[in-house]
């Protein structure tokens, strides 16, 4: 499964290689949902300021025109406090001057006015009327003006301020106007990138917790469980929210679990299905040899019934054995590893027990691991996959050794797990057993065994995350290797050898 990802991740970098470099640049945004949803979030902002901005330069012109309108209306009014609505020059070019105009006319009643003005006022080159003006037509004559050439004169009509007349109309120069509509824009551009860098910010760190960080582990976790389906850790622990995050996690959790336990009951049936000619053919034997005695049971005491009596029940009861162990091997239904953290060489200790070795005197037993070394693991898993190698160790010892024989248990730490080596000094490993070690019914290590121990002790290993290695073997003796990761980690026991 790992040399599929391998050549499956090759293939993408040659797909990759294979792109125009515009294309091979946007290749992090499509592949990263919250970097997309940073430059959206961004983008969406920012298109919002200017939906804001576009109003707010159009209102910003036309109360800067106002404002214009009243100075240059009180300007105007100076003219009646003369008798014949006449002042002197300079007295007229400081009024304009304090209004910001070139000229300025006030109707009153239709008829009667008020007119200040320059000697020779210039040219008006566009007129705007604020009286009946919308939103849309001051939107466009605000981009107009902000887009006009310098020194152009503009006549502005509109309505003098607290009925001081009919309307009024100024001339004046809009190039303050355009300058003073430009540096508005500039600080209103710069205030909206602060907000949208603000906004985009925020925004982004509570859908990244709430949202993206979710998904993110729930794509990880199903990457992880594609690779590996055998390890318990990779289900996914659903977390406590009730939302649509929460449900997607508690249905994965579910499926993970259904597919896990499907896997391994395909893994035992299919051993079951190999197992079945061998059931038959011994029960063909063992029917065999009981209609042989069958023939002869009249006379208990004729010397042949008496040889053959034992070979009968000898053969039932290996028929009962192997039928009863089958039978149990396909129900198996693992539950995954309840990891808890504890001391390694008490358990050690327990197997040794267990397995009759503290009263045998012709096997010697040694327990080299340290008192304060720690694993995390499932206690009960731990004892079975050590017990099922020790009577392993045990038989090998008693067939090809009469019996006498040492087995030692060692262990030490390498990165994020704890490798526990399992050595006997029997006569090693048949060939045809090295072929299939850890399959059910087809790697047994002995002569007439089911091979069971060894694959149950696999499958619990991979519960864990971990596996068992034969090391070596031949006339010195056998040497196992029983690899346990930290529930965290996401090195496997290789990559945990080389960072050791």
């Amino acid at each position: 499964m790992d040399k599929s990802m391998a050549n499956e991740e090759a293939r993408s970098e040659a797909w990759r290689a294979g792109l125009p470099w515009r294309q091979r640049l946007g290749l992090p945004m499509r592949r990263s949902l919250s970097r997309r949803l940073l430059v959206l979030t961004v983008l969406f902002v920012m298109l919002s300021e200017v939906l804001i901005f576009v109003p707010s330069i159009a209102n910003f012109r036309q109360t800067w025109l106002e404002q214009n309108i009243g100075a240059a209306q009180i300007a105007a009014l100076a003219l009646e406090a003369t008798p014949d609505n006449m002042v002197s020059p300079a007295l007229q070019q400081e009024l304009l001057e304090n209004a910001q105009v070139l000229a300025v006319q006030l109707h009153r009643n239709n008829s009667h006015k008020l007119i200040l003005s320059e000697k020779m006022p210039p040219e008006v080159d566009i007129h705007y009327d604020l009286r009946n003006a919308m939103g849309p037509m001051l939107i466009m004559d605000a981009f107009r003006t902000l887009f006009a050439p310098d020194g152009r004169v503009i006549e502005v009509t509109d309505y003098p301020r607290y009925g001081a007349g009919d309307y009024i109309d100024i001339v004046i120069d809009e190039t303050p106007l355009r300058h003073a509509m430009i540096r508005y824009g500039i600080n209103i551009f710069w205030l909206s990138v602060l907000i949208s860098a603000v906004t985009a910010g925020l925004v982004y760190l509570v859908l990244l917790i709430v949202l993206v960080r979710p998904m993110r582990r729930i794509t990880e976790n199903m990457v992880a469980f594609r690779r590996n389906p055998e390890d318990a850790r990779r289900v996914i622990a659903p977390s406590s929210r009730e939302d649509e995050i929460g449900v997607a996690e508690r249905e994965l959790g579910a499926m993970q679990k259904e597919i896990r336990a499907t896997l391994n009951q395909r893994a035992h049936l299919a051993s079951l299905g190999a197992a079945v000619s061998k059931i038959n053919h011994d029960l063909r034997n063992i029917l065999a040899n009981a209609q042989l005695i069958s023939d002869r049971i009249g006379a208990v005491n004729d010397p042949t019934v008496q040889h053959l009596a034992p070979r009968l029940f000898a053969s039932i009861d290996r028929a009962i054995e192997l039928c009863t162990r089958t039978l149990k091997f396909g129900r198996a239904d693992e539950a995954p590893p309840q990891r808890t953290r504890f001391a390694l060489a008490p358990l050690v200790d327990e197997v040794q027990e267990m397995a009759g070795l503290a009263e045998d005197a012709h096997i010697r037993w040694r327990n080299e691991i340290a008192p304060d070394l720690m694993i995390d693991a499932d206690r009960d898993h731990l004892f079975r996959i050590l017990l099922n190698l020790t009577r392993n160790a045990v038989q090998a010892i008693a067939d090809g050794r009469g019996g006498e024989g040492e087995i030692a248990v060692s262990a030490r730490r390498a990165a994020d797990h704890v490798h526990i080596d399992v050595t006997d000094t029997g006569p090693g490993l048949a060939e045809k057993a090295k072929a299939h070690l850890f399959e059910a019914f087809s790697g047994g290590t002995r002569s007439g065994g089911t091979g069971l121990g060894l694959a149950i002790a696999q499958e619990l290993a991979r519960g864990h995350g971990g596996h068992i290695d034969l090391v070596s073997t031949g006339a010195a003796g056998t040497h196992f290797r029983i690899c346990i990761p930290l529930e965290a980690t996401r090195l496997d026991c290789k990559q945990a050898d080389a960072a050791a």
